[in-house]
């Protein structure tokens, strides 16, 4: 008998909560195939959030060379986020998964809650060099489902050229009275201050997440005043003309058009952006996001986890695992984060990573102090509290709301049944 397939609780409420939960930094294409499969087709699926990537793209490659060294075919499907999680469920019910299914990290605690993925206790990947802190995404209910692939977090790029022009030294920023202070400075010298996206969607959750955390604030109680301050730091900037009032209607790639501009001193924004930095004209640095009293703080993880869906047919399970173990193990990890542009989610590769490129240093640093926004056993609870967060900040920043009446609403709204 399946051990797996009596865990399926596939509901509407699963899947309503599923699209709220999709991620705001995970980047195609029709349902591959129908009919069960068995151990024997020779054939296994791989469904993947990178339709960026075509079919001799170097990912597709790295796939296909798993495939080879288990023995096996690979046919990959690649999907839009937001696609491919709808896909994941539909599949499920018609018993039609995916063998190998990379999904954004928020996801995963709602698939496991709806039976869709076996855990790694029953399918036995590996995941004993995931650092604890990236590993805790995929994590619910005290069962691992999947190990990351990858992490992309938050950190502030800045601009060098602002801030000689201001006076501002970068080693000077070290929490959130010294960055105000430079923000002052960099107004007074004619230039932007900072800027970010607070966009009523989950980017804006994302964004806010890393002043959050730096509070001290907790999500379980989003009107603690720790939360408050937080939100008050973006309300005060924007009151006082360090940041423009433009955060409310950005995403991360309009806010990155801003600093791209070349006026701004700082931005908020994620290591997906490295490749446009080079080409943005000016020297610019990275310093992760400071706490409120200093130190670095905790910034939301993005990226993938590779998870093994259930299978009618459980001897499927070997090879699959062989295909999950090839993606993310010691061996192939490095190409594998160096070909999706992530930092790797274990310190061995981020070390490697940094001895490679010097600049990756304060991404390696953000990353090991980051979090998985449904960590702690959050869960499927957590799209309803971001939904009523990104809210809470539309209402502050936009003045309709003080910060603190803002967050006190949204907390209402969340602890409703």
């Amino acid at each position: 008998m399946n051990s797996f397939s009596g865990r399926r609780r596939l509901t509407v409420a699963a899947l309503t909560s599923l699209v709220l939960a999709a991620g705001a930094t995970a980047c195609g294409s029709g349902l591959g195939g129908t009919g069960t499969k068995t151990a024997d087709s020779g054939t296994y699926t791989i469904w993947d959030p990178y339709p960026q990537f075509a079919k001799d793209s170097a990912w597709a490659k790295l796939l296909n060379g798993c495939g080879d060294k288990a023995g096996v075919k690979i046919k990959r499907t690649a999907f839009d986020t937001s696609d491919l999680s709808n896909k994941v469920l539909l599949a499920a019910q018609q018993d039609n998964s995916p063998d190998v299914l990379i999904v954004d990290n928020p996801v995963v605690p709602t698939l496991a809650e709806a039976g869709v993925l076996t855990t790694t206790d029953d399918n036995k990947l590996d995941t004993s060099k995931a650092d604890p802190n990236l590993l805790g995404a995929g994590q619910s209910g005290g069962k691992t489902y999947g190990t990351p692939v990858g992490a992309n977090t938050l950190a502030l790029y800045y601009n060098k050229d602002v801030l000689k022009v201001a006076g501002v030294d970068i080693t000077s920023v070290k929490d959130w009275t010294s960055l105000t202070a430079a923000l002052e400075k960099v107004k007074k010298a004619g230039k932007k201050g900072i800027t970010f996206s607070a966009i009523g969607t989950e980017e804006g959750s994302f964004q806010f997440l890393p002043w959050f955390w730096g509070s001290g604030a907790k999500l379980t109680r989003l009107d603690s005043p720790q939360g408050v301050s937080a939100l008050s730091l973006w309300t005060d900037w924007l009151e006082k003309g360090h940041a423009p009032n433009s955060v409310i209607n950005n995403t991360q790639t309009t806010s990155w058009q801003e600093f791209a501009g070349g006026d701004y001193a700082f931005a908020e924004n994620g290591t997906w952006q490295l490749a446009n930095a080079e080409k943005a004209g000016f020297d610019y640095g990275v310093l992760p996001v400071p706490g409120a009293e200093g130190g670095t703080a905790a910034a939301p993880t993005g990226g993938e986890f590779v998870t093994i869906p259930v299978q009618s047919d459980t001897g499927r399970y070997t090879t699959t695992r062989k295909l999950a173990s090839c993606l993310t193990g010691a061996e192939n990890l490095y190409t594998t984060d160096t070909t999706l542009s992530y930092m790797a989610p274990t310190s061995e590769i981020q070390d490697k990573q940094v001895a490679a490129d010097a600049k990756l240093n304060p991404w390696a640093e953000a990353v090991r102090a980051a979090k998985g926004r449904t960590s702690g056993d959050l869960g499927t609870k957590y799209p309803k509290i971001s939904e009523q967060m990104w809210k809470a900040i539309q209402s502050a920043l936009s003045g309709a709301k003080s910060p603190k009446d803002a967050l006190a609403a949204a907390q209402s709204a969340v602890n409703q049944p």
